[in-house]
């Protein structure tokens, strides 16, 4: 293998190399066949990009460049243009759709990485609304331009930072409070890679397969980089088609002949139990590597998928659970021995194996600042690692690298583990609350926080935390509540799920497991009235709570069951049935009016019924649309309104835009109009809209044009308050209005109050105004023309 010094080195020699290897790259309903380049031809398009990136404005040498690009060709050219421009990639992960989570976000990015530059595709820009000093460059625009009509950077020939051996950034989740940039280095990630490429040999002419976004340390580095160093096939997936059809999967390890690939548990589950009755034949006999980390594996799991993967020839021990973090460039410690090793030693979950060379362990069983005391065999302590693949530290954040590394230079994982008598590394916990989610971890304080608000005063007492019995393939939200008076009201329990669910879902994109606790007493507290989740994950996996549980499954399912509603239309019909299918249920169990949610929807069999619907009415149906329209008669009636008229192929365009969002659409009152803030989404007025639930009036909101492909933004204030006005009165036909603005959006109802009153004088009996700075000059001095630009465009 070539003793390369940088990444750059690794794409230059094998393009020299003028090898026939090529990335493929599937995209999403792409109906063509994938895209195909030689790695010759990569290199060749990234060093012109490069040209692009060099004569940015701002642009200097070792500048952080964020990446926010989800499609696997754009990120891929786009990253290395900026490490052949010698500049920092920043790889960016899907931001939140929280508004005001998001907004926190790019603003803490701003300041950790001192306003970078970002790249992203010109649909996306709607997503960077808010104050922030992020210098955002779409890549339709970069390359439209010519390097010579780009603004001349006098800076390109110094180098920002000293540190010539930092390579890229990757960012943590932020689960429990701001992103930190993971700082890796050029000889930290070619060591890991030479160490992973030697753990187990791999077959010559076959591929590396890759299906989650390059935005995570393992699909960037374990296959995207890793393949280039050992000069094979790469071959990149969207999820969506992936997760939706899981026999797509074994398709392609075959087609491709794939030697080495990744997917976390919950997804061999579903694999396995998808195509238990499949009598396709495939040929794996290339397969080596099925790299399944992000969440415990189960054994049973495991050991079905085995015998799946080994009846089309792939060996008994392909799959390899592991354990990794971006701060060990991923995967570094590996069970090459499963599921034989665990079924031997009688193990629930698997064992995560040795370290790979350039890794050792440990187990510390103090808590103590830097003391020292390791632990004794399947003694449970910290466990710690070092060694050239750990990372050296934070970027731009001491304080944080302080924290997680020991004065003898171990880095503290955070997680609670035992060392077997084998050596091999078994993880017990973790050393602070994470609920982890099909490999991702969410924070259950701020879950509960964000539950807790939805709820209010109706429960008495409220904690949230993980489970998993030994039938589920990944970790649950699981939310008890102690309610505020015994014995409930149906109702009052039906309104407390319905909140605690839509509340888990915005949160975390997962639906969680919901029971009610009788009294507090019952509850593990301490003396100081905290209720300790570790006790109450063991309490309810162990069935010291199950007739609690079971209580309430049965009360929310006899309410479910009187409240059902027959279809009304062959549009409602044949969407109960897509809904049936992805719940592998019967549709006499559904109701038309039954919120998807409280069927068992999570994120990923949101976006199998999406999929679904999409390929069988040939349209592109936006998840927040399922959402936002949570039944099969609310769903029904969007698409009827959306197709109306129109091609179904082309459900956004200017012409079938309408800005009105229908929080309730009865009510004897004055329907209250609500118009968004600056960023354009209504999303803000979702909290009072609860409040409002009393409130015997409809409620309505206006959303700013230009959020969906094919429709273009407002051009003027005078536009918008037109385009608002005419569709106030075609849903409201003559006063009396109220309105209200929510900040910006403040200025825009006071026009549309106006424009009303000119057409029939008095009939604006309410004005209101929601969160308008009483000062706002000083504030707006602070935007520069981008973001001016950036929020004209959004509003």
């Amino acid at each position: 293998m070539s003793s390369h010094v940088r990444l750059q080195d690794v794409l230059r020699d094998i393009a020299q190399m003028k090898s026939a290897r090529r990335a493929i790259f599937y995209r999403d309903e792409d109906t063509s066949g994938p895209t195909v380049m030689t790695y010759s031809e990569l290199y060749h398009a990234a060093a012109k990009v490069s040209q692009h990136v060099k004569h940015l404005e701002g642009f200097e040498r070792g500048c952080p460049v964020l990446l926010h690009l989800e499609d696997h060709l754009d990120f891929v050219l786009w990253f290395w243009a900026v490490l052949l421009a010698d500049g920092l990639p920043v790889a960016s992960p899907p931001l939140s759709t929280d508004v005001a989570h998001r907004y926190l976000h790019l603003k803490h990015l701003c300041t950790l990485l001192d306003s970078p530059l970002c790249f992203t595709r010109r649909k996306s820009i709607v997503q960077f609304g808010g104050s922030h000093n992020l210098r955002i460059h779409t890549i339709e625009s970069l390359l439209e331009a010519t390097p010579h009509s780009l603004p001349l950077n006098l800076n390109g020939g110094e180098c920002k930072f000293e540190d010539r051996d930092l390579a890229l950034l990757m960012l943590t989740s932020g689960s429990t409070g701001n992103a930190k940039a993971v700082r890796l280095c050029h000889s930290q990630i070619l060591a890991a890679i030479d160490a992973k490429a030697a753990v187990r040999q791999l077959p010559d002419d076959t591929a590396f397969l890759n299906w989650i976004g390059l935005d995570h340390v393992a699909s960037l580095l374990e296959i995207h980089i890793q393949a280039l160093r050992l000069g094979l096939d790469q071959v990149h997936v969207p999820a969506v088609d992936i997760i939706s059809c899981p026999k797509r999967f074994l398709e392609l390890l075959s087609n491709h002949r794939v030697s080495r690939t990744f997917a976390p548990n919950f997804f061999l589950a579903k694999l396995v139990t998808e195509t238990e009755q499949c009598q396709d034949e495939y040929d794996l006999s290339s397969l080596r590597v099925l790299a399944s980390g992000g969440e415990a594996n189960d054994v049973h799991t495991c050991l079905a998928a085995s015998k799946l993967l080994e009846r089309h020839g792939a060996p008994p021990n392909a799959i390899t659970p592991g354990f990794g973090m971006t701060e060990t460039c991923a995967g570094a410690i590996f069970n090459l021995n499963c599921p034989r090793y665990d079924i031997q030693n009688s193990l629930i979950f698997t064992s995560l194996g040795q370290c790979l060379k350039g890794l050792e362990m440990r187990i510390n069983l103090s808590d103590i600042g830097n003391e020292v005391e390791i632990a004794p065999t399947e003694a449970p302590g910290n466990l710690e690692v070092r060694g050239t693949v750990v990372f050296d530290g934070y970027y731009n954040n001491r304080d944080a690298t302080a924290s997680v590394f020991t004065r003898d230079g171990w880095f503290r994982t955070g997680d609670l583990g035992v060392l077997d008598h084998s050596g091999f590394l078994r993880l017990t916990g973790r050393a602070t609350d994470f609920i982890n989610i099909n490999g991702l971890k969410v924070g259950c304080e701020d879950l509960q926080s964000s539950i807790a608000s939805s709820v209010g005063d109706q429960v008495r007492r409220l904690i949230v935390f993980p489970s998993r019995k030994e039938c589920d393939s990944t970790e649950t939200p699981t939310v008890a509540f102690v309610p505020r008076t015994w014995p409930m009201e149906t109702e009052s329990m039906v309104d407390i799920h319905t909140r605690v669910t839509e509340a888990c879902i915005i949160s975390s994109g997962s639906r969680p497991l919901i029971f009610y606790v009788p009294d507090e007493s019952l509850l593990p507290t301490s003396t100081l009235g905290k209720v300790s989740r570790a006790r109450m994950r063991s309490l309810f996996e162990t069935g010291v709570l199950d007739d609690y549980a079971s209580d309430y499954i049965s009360t929310m399912d006899s309410f479910r069951l009187k409240s059902i509603t027959l279809p009304q239309s062959e549009s409602e019909f044949r969407i109960l049935e897509d809904v049936a299918e992805v719940l592998n249920v019967q549709t006499n169990m559904i109701g038309t009016t039954t919120p998807f949610l409280d069927l068992g929807f999570n994120s990923m069999t949101l976006i199998h019924l999406k999929r679904r619907i999409d390929r069988r009415l040939q349209v592109d149906i936006p998840i927040i649309t399922i959402m936002r329209n949570p039944t099969a008669r609310l769903l029904a009636s969007n698409i009827q309104s959306i197709q109306s008229g129109i091609n179904p192929k082309n459900l956004s365009s200017d012409s079938t835009y309408d800005p009105v969002v229908v929080f309730r659409s009865n009510g004897n009152g004055t329907p209250l109009w609500l118009v968004h803030p600056g960023v354009g989404e209504v999303l803000v007025f979702v909290g009072l809209a609860k409040q409002l639930a009393d409130d015997d009036r409809p409620i309505y909101a206006l959303r700013a044009r230009g959020f969906d492909e094919g429709q273009s933004p407002f051009e003027s204030i005078s536009e918008t308050v037109d385009t608002y006005q005419a569709s106030i009165r075609r849903y409201q036909t003559s006063g009396p209005y109220a309105l209200a603005g929510y900040s910006y959006g403040t200025m825009i109802a006071f026009e549309i109050a106006k424009a009303l009153e000119n057409e029939e004088k008095g009939s604006v009996h309410f004005l209101g105004s929601f969160n308008l700075p009483p000062h706002i000059k000083q504030r707006m001095r602070q935007f520069d023309w981008n973001l001016c630009l950036l929020h004209c465009s959004v509003t």
